[in-house]
């Protein structure tokens, strides 16, 4: 299973990572598209932030996307609390994780988040003490990945409105 690679996003396999890839359609509710990921890092690009899109292979194949963010603008993050806003200002996100439907319960998640983290741990846009991220309070599955990496939900931050994901925090 070490033949899990984080490849850029390019020309080449852009259609494969925005249509090939699906979650299953009881997962659709857990994360956005990888077409309205791909549309977020650019506006996040060309708004002066850092967003980091990344195709999952295994071997040479696309199974997954993640995007990766690093700091963040407070409008980013309007009505949203300070204490939070000052957080990731100063941290690394992993904004988007999916595993397509098909490579599922094969280990590859567990491991392209092993490959994510060694990335972020890299700090390749600058120190970082955290990196952050959010999922929905239904999504069991991604609540128990991501806490055996040592993600710890902070409660405080969570309004628990329509819509409203868990952040957690991992110190880096």
């Amino acid at each position: 299973m070490d033949n899990i690679t984080l490849e850029k996003i390019t020309y080449k396999n852009y259609i494969k990572v925005v249509w090939g890839l699906k979650v299953s359609p009881k997962q659709k509710n857990f994360v956005a598209s990888n077409m309205c990921s791909l549309a977020e890092a650019y506006v996040a690009i060309t708004n002066g932030c850092v967003a980091l899109p990344f195709a999952i292979y295994k071997g040479k194949k696309p199974i997954g996307f993640l995007m990766i963010g690093y700091g963040a603008n407070e409008d980013d993050f309007e009505g949203e609390d300070p204490a939070f806003i000052e957080m990731a200002k100063k941290s690394y996100c992993l904004w988007r994780f999916m595993i397509d439907k098909r490579y599922q319960r094969n280990g590859y998640g567990r491991r392209a988040m092993e490959v994510a983290l060694d990335y972020i741990k890299s700090f390749p846009c600058g120190k970082a003490d955290t990196c952050w991220l959010s999922y929905e309070p239904e999504n069991e599955v991604a609540k128990k990945l991501y806490a055996s990496f040592g993600f710890i939900e902070q409660p405080q931050f969570y309004k628990g409105g329509e819509g409203e994901e868990i952040p957690a925090i991992l110190k880096l």
